[in-house]
């Protein structure tokens, strides 16, 4: 269905969850600029939080988040009442303003964590934030939930969880050091709909042993319990900067021809099954808030992926956490030991960001608006990229300054976006395939 250009995917490129990118950041700019942002939030501007649990039980050998080993009840609790108190402290900052919308908890796992700081932490939100009429929402590891945790989860108004599956295929499971039966899964995903909690799916492909068989299997597998969100993204290889990965055969990785057809299959999968395609690698129920988004032209994309989340202010908590503002983003103290000696001493814990000048605003908006709604008005940028290949090859249809991306340009969604990048170097390594 889709027409297969290697040389266009072959450039690796930013996922664009922000712009400029993590690559821009900078120790020039953290805790100051930070500050001066906080306070000059005006009553009632929309905030969504962000807290960081970047520990798990089993680490995954695939995984390029910021976690480390759940091993020791004494570490946990340390990074929890730290936790507390960068909560406090920014709400002390804040006084009041701004009005929180929704809480995300995400990792790592943040069911690594004992039920009991889980829920410490979030009537820690709640009683430093304003906490009514607020979305909830958590990733979580399929294998460390029971029927406890979805039970508190429910009682604490916790409305919409995301499970990292991944894969059913055994053999892919133990390529990449993440084994979870199928009837886990569903069990899970049975007490979390009896609860009255809407559940989201992690896929992926590209995995290593992974054929497209397996791929159709998985997804199946998941359209049979059918999640409100289906996220299906391409494994990135990156051994290099990721020395987990190193466990992982490089030499049984699908080629590029053929991530671009699992690609292709889930895509064509997940749409027949009654999924509208969320930009390049969500999928969601038509009835769900981000197909509504999605829709309505009000889909956004920032840290936590294609999000129907309109606030312009996201605050991370805790180590490696990102906040951002219409102009500024910053990232704090990747390292737990590190980050929590600054919040001890009663200090913002932002190490590192960018401030977003007009021009990037004018760049990030393009980029976002062609990921999100597949066109953009571009005539502001000069000089115009040259986007003449596209547009021969049928991806793209240019008009008074304006682009739109037609439905054969979707896996080339984030190459041709990149196009708009002027930070993005030729040769840049540290960014995954375009697919």
């Amino acid at each position: 269905m889709w027409t297969y250009h290697p040389d266009l995917l072959a450039r690796p490129v930013p996922r664009y969850t922000s712009y400029p990118t993590a690559a821009q950041f900078t120790p020039d700019v953290g805790r100051t600029e930070l500050a001066l942002r906080l306070d000059r939030v005006e009553p009632g501007t929309p905030l969504s939080l962000y807290v960081h649990i970047p520990y798990c039980h089993d680490i995954c050998w695939y995984c390029g988040c910021n976690t480390g080993a759940a091993n020791r009840a004494q570490r946990l609790s340390a990074y929890v009442e730290a936790l507390e108190r960068e909560i406090a402290l920014i709400a002390a900052r804040l006084r009041g303003r701004g009005k929180v919308a929704r809480i995300a908890f995400g990792g790592g796992s943040p069911n690594s964590l004992p039920l009991v700081d889980f829920v410490r932490l979030l009537q820690q939100l709640l009683l430093c934030f304003d906490g009514r009429d607020i979305e909830i929402s958590v990733e979580l590891d399929p294998r460390r939930l029971d029927a406890t945790w979805i039970s508190a989860m429910a009682a604490m108004g916790v409305s919409r969880v995301n499970l990292g599956v991944q894969t059913f295929t055994p053999h892919v499971q133990a390529a990449i050091g993440r084994i979870q039966p199928l009837d886990m899964v569903e069990r899970a995903t049975d007490q979390l709909r009896a609860a009255g909690i809407a559940t989201g799916f992690d896929l992926m492909y590209g995995l290593p042993g992974q054929s497209l068989d397996d791929l159709a299997a998985t997804i199946d597998a998941s359209i049979a319990m059918q999640p409100a969100r289906v996220a299906l993204f391409g494994y990135a290889h990156m051994p290099q900067l990721l020395p987990r990965q190193r466990r992982i055969d490089g030499g049984k990785l699908p080629d590029l021809a053929t991530r671009f057809d699992m690609a292709a299959q889930g895509y064509a999968m997940l749409t027949m099954a009654g999924y509208d395609a969320i930009g390049f690698d969500h999928f969601a129920l038509p009835q769900d808030g981000l197909a509504r988004a999605a829709r309505e032209g009000r889909l956004r994309r920032n840290f936590q992926g294609f999000t129907d989340d309109p606030a312009d202010i996201l605050l991370g908590f805790g180590a490696s956490a990102i906040s951002q503002f219409p102009d500024l983003i910053v990232q704090n103290e990747k390292q737990a030991g590190p980050w929590r000696e600054l919040v001890d001493a009663g200090q913002l814990s932002a190490t590192r960001g960018t401030f977003r000048t007009s021009e990037d605003r004018l760049r990030g908006g393009i980029i976002e608006a062609l990921l999100c709604r597949g066109e953009a008005p571009a005539g502001a940028v000069h000089p115009m990229p040259d986007l003449s290949r596209f547009e021969r090859l049928g991806l793209v249809e240019l008009s008074e300054g304006h682009i739109f991306l037609t439905p054969d340009a979707l896996p080339y969604a984030r190459s041709i976006a990149a196009f708009f990048d002027a930070y993005l170097q030729p040769a840049e390594k540290r960014f995954s395939h375009a697919v």
